[in-house]
């Protein structure tokens, strides 16, 4: 590490204990027990960190986070707190604290997230491209106010012996809320085991399970898709319970109230996991995300040998328009395909139709109610598309865009339904073989003879 340190707590250990440590990591530290000499401090521009406690025999330390951000912005400041309840984390990241630990702190870990905070602020100071955050932060990247609930949700419950159910739509990053419930939690030090079916089916999977998590963290993904016999060995395995066990948490696709009343979920097993429910929001409930997002897996490419990338304005308003049913996880696939693909360091509009054209973009949910017409859902699809422009108009060459993303899935069907069969598929569809043929290569449709569907 290097970079100077600016160390505010009144516990002469701890303030003794950071500066061996971030000295002999190679920083420069100031250490004081006055919140005023901090200000003071960073009035005069010393510091490319700062590393606080709350109290203070003179003030407060969230309470000075917006003079902080007024008098130096971009300046990271990590706040460490013995007063680790709800509230101090909630206001830690309404105060956009760089990170926040609850004391007593793991030492090693402090170090870690300090040496990526004075990377970010070397970054900034010499116009790097920004340092990506790590991998399990993911779901902490975004500032709207569906995210921002999220985090107050959070902190609530990770320190509470609560069982969480997460639920949202397959790439919204459910197992990765449940890594940082868990890593923000007092368990952080211990295991986090994530259990799927094939860990259940032995007759010792839940105490295998049970002795690997320890008093740590058993996260069962996709709850909703065990079967009946291994929802009771849960529920057996539940109720069972001694002290120290490890916290429970589920994920799951969709809200469970269909498979309860279809008797497909057991509701002992709901009661017991419905301790408090997270509902992780669709990317696109969360445009204003978007560019955020984008830089954090641009920055992530780079980290990972790839081109240095970009994105122009004009192709970020392409990515806000776009439904990604895919949530999060697509947007990334995407993005890393361009940084791939691209034949300049910024990525235009029209490469971003382009790879966006070979995707399809309508809302999953909106065709789940089967008596619904082809044309409601695509009236539905039409509105959500122009109210995300927030009353400007969207890109120009609406019409062959949406064709194509009607034509695609289309075809596919049409292809599968007919085994492959290329002049039944024409026939099917009512249009010309040649016709047929030119849209297979200019969708880029995999054509192999297949079962037929009908």
């Amino acid at each position: 590490m290097d970079g100077t340190v600016l160390v505010a707590d009144d516990d002469r250990t701890i303030r003794t204990v950071l500066t061996q440590a971030l000295t002999r990591a190679g920083c420069k530290v100031h250490a004081t027990s006055s919140l005023v000499t901090l200000l003071r401090w960073v009035d005069e521009g010393k510091g490319d960190l700062v590393i606080s406690d709350v109290i203070m025999p003179d003030g407060n330390g969230l309470e000075a986070l917006p003079r902080i951000a007024e008098k130096r912005p971009g300046l990271p400041v990590i706040v460490i707190s013995a007063q680790n309840n709800i509230m101090t984390a909630i206001q830690a990241a309404e105060a956009e604290a760089y990170d926040y630990l609850p004391k007593p702190f793991d030492l090693p870990d402090l170090m870690k997230r300090a040496a990526r905070a004075l990377e970010t602020k070397r970054r900034q100071r010499t116009g790097a491209p920004p340092a990506p955050a790590n991998g399990d932060d993911l779901p902490l990247v975004g500032r709207t106010a569906a995210m921002q609930a999220l985090y107050r949700l959070v902190a609530r419950v990770m320190n509470t012996d609560l069982a969480v159910l997460i639920t949202g739509e397959s790439g919204t990053g459910k197992s990765l809320i449940a890594r940082a419930v868990h890593d923000l939690s007092d368990r952080r030090s211990m295991p986090f085991v994530v259990a799927g079916a094939g860990d259940l089916e032995p007759i010792d999977g839940p105490s295998a399970l049970l002795a690997r998590a320890r008093g740590g963290t058993l996260l069962f993904d996709e709850i909703g898709d065990l079967s009946p016999e291994i929802q009771g060995r849960v529920v057996r395995m539940l109720d069972g319970l001694a002290d120290y066990a490890p916290r429970i948490m589920a994920t799951n696709q969709t809200d469970l109230a269909d498979k309860l009343a279809s008797g497909e979920f057991r509701k002992d097993l709901f009661y017991r996991l419905g301790g408090v429910t997270i509902a992780v929001p669709p990317l696109r409930e969360r445009v204003d995300d978007i560019p955020l997002l984008a830089d954090h897996f641009l920055a992530r490419a780079h980290r990972d040998g790839l081109p240095h990338r970009s994105f122009s304005p004009a192709a970020c308003e392409v990515f806000r328009a776009f439904t990604w049913p895919g949530n999060v996880r697509q947007l990334e696939n995407t993005i890393r395909r361009l940084v791939v693909t691209a034949s300049e360091e910024e990525i235009g509009r029209a490469e971003a139709e382009a790879v966006l054209s070979q995707q399809p973009a309508f809302d999953p949910g909106a065709a789940a109610a089967g008596t619904e017409k082809l044309s409601s859902c695509i009236e539905k699809h039409l509105r959500r598309y122009f109210d995300l422009h927030g009353g400007a108009l969207p890109p120009p060459g609406l019409y062959p865009r949406i064709l194509r993303e009607m034509e695609l899935p289309l075809i596919e069907i049409a292809l599968d339904a007919t085994g492959g069969n290329q002049a039944k598929c024409a026939d099917l569809l009512g249009i010309n073989r040649n016709t047929l043929r030119k849209k297979i290569t200019e969708l880029d449709i995999r054509v192999t003879r297949r079962r037929k569907l009908m």
